[in-house]
């Protein structure tokens, strides 16, 4: 046993039912002599989570967690962060980072509930996600132990992992041949592709790689015109229907991904500390952040919407860097949520071609007034000779400077 942690009788895992986490949870059995309970989350990754089961049965594992979280994830991670207009370096949708504090949450609470010492993750030491699962679940229990088997193994290759697989029986699917060469993630909200040609950032991504949105080249010459209500900053229906929060992010995924929406080619920041080229494909979200900044600019406050505009990069790193749980998070989301109050009514949309157009915009909350805005005749609710004044008034300190 590691000599940082206390003995470990029980832990819980973070289990997909793939060849990291299986091996992991094998190794957590003999290195730490422990019990494992695995948990595994559907979130809308796109795969059968089931079968997970089975492959913890074979281990010997007897606790075993299987929970579809799309609803939660979507109501109170994602729908939270677009209230906000979170984008991280001004072009990440922040697929991955929000899911992890939902994860850690899940983990620690099994941990509470099976009588755990301690929980696991499979996240590599050289990424983001150990932070984020790590910050979130100690500022959840601050006692918790957490064990990162990619920090302390040596099993550092593919090979090596089957390898140990042969070696101890462990049920894998090895399916030569077929494996995309790209390390993936995914959830509701998208999927990230990260490795292979990737790392050269002055190569493009193959077509192929690319898997729920077409090519805009390739998307439908006719353009989808979708109609999103709004409630207190939320989508709450399409076209007149009323949906679920995880319902109305599948339909988008499935409209924005034909309409070729939705791709992204990025450098990022690592918080570690360096530089990380991935590609993001973020149908539903990237028609979300249009559409809600389209409905907030009839309804916010100019003063609000501006304030929060200088809140949202420190937000967005927040999410980025693993701080959900912090208090400056929390406090932050206070002020956004109460903004939304007003943030009501409808937002038409023409999807074309990896577009999203904003066509119109209409609440019975909004500040838009037309009788102030109007080039026509004034009808006496903007005196265009006060403006005189003001300018004068405003351009003080720039005449003073300029002297």
């Amino acid at each position: 046993m590691s000599g940082r942690f206390k003995e470990i009788n029980k832990v819980v895992l973070a289990y997909s039912g793939g060849l990291d986490t299986s091996v992991i949870a094998k190794w957590l059995q003999q290195t730490y002599d422990c019990e494992v309970v695995t948990f595994t989350a559907d979130i809308g990754q796109g795969e059968e989570v089931e079968p997970a089961r089975s492959k913890a049965k074979a281990m010997g594992i007897k606790e075993i967690f299987i929970e579809d979280l799309c609803e939660e994830f979507v109501r109170d991670y994602v729908n939270p962060m677009f209230r906000a207009n979170a984008l991280y370096e001004g072009e990440y949708l922040l697929g991955t980072s929000i899911a992890r504090p939902l994860i850690a949450k899940r983990l620690v609470e099994i941990a509470s509930e099976t009588g755990a010492d301690a929980i696991a993750h499979g996240a590599t030491g050289k990424g983001n996600d150990q932070v984020r699962f790590e910050l979130g679940a100690y500022a959840l229990s601050p006692s918790i132990q957490v064990i990162a088997p990619w920090r302390e193994w040596d099993l550092n290759s593919r090979d090596r992992l089957l390898a140990y697989c042969d070696n101890h029986g462990i049920p894998v699917e090895k399916r030569l041949g077929s494996k995309s060469p790209y390390s993936m993630d995914a959830n509701l909200l998208h999927i990230s592709y990260e490795g292979d040609v990737l790392e050269n950032p002055a190569d493009e991504p193959e077509e192929s790689m690319w898997l729920w949105t077409v090519s805009p080249e390739a998307a439908p010459d006719i353009a989808t015109y979708l109609e999103l209500d709004y409630e207190k900053g939320d989508i709450v229906g399409i076209d007149g229907h009323a949906m679920s929060p995880a319902t109305v992010l599948k339909h988008l995924n499935k409209v924005a991904g034909a309409n070729g929406i939705g791709r992204a080619d990025i450098v990022e920041n690592r918080y570690v500390g360096m530089k990380s080229r991935g590609c993001y494909e973020t149908p539903g979200g990237t028609v979300m952040l249009r559409a809600h900044r389209a409905i907030e600019s009839v309804t916010l406050d100019r003063e609000l919407a501006h304030l929060k505009d200088d809140l949202m990069p420190r937000y967005a790193s927040l999410v980025y860097n693993g701080y959900w749980w912090s208090p400056e998070r929390v406090a932050i989301q206070s002020l956004v949520d109460n903004s939304q109050q007003y943030v009501n009514g409808k937002v038409r949309l023409k999807l074309y071609k990896g577009n999203v157009i904003v066509v119109g915009r209409e609440s019975n909350d909004s500040l838009f007034d037309e009788d102030v805005a109007t080039f026509e005749d004034d009808t006496g609710a903007y005196d265009q000779t006060d403006a005189t004044g003001f300018i004068k008034l405003n351009a003080l300190r720039l005449r003073i400077a300029a002297q």
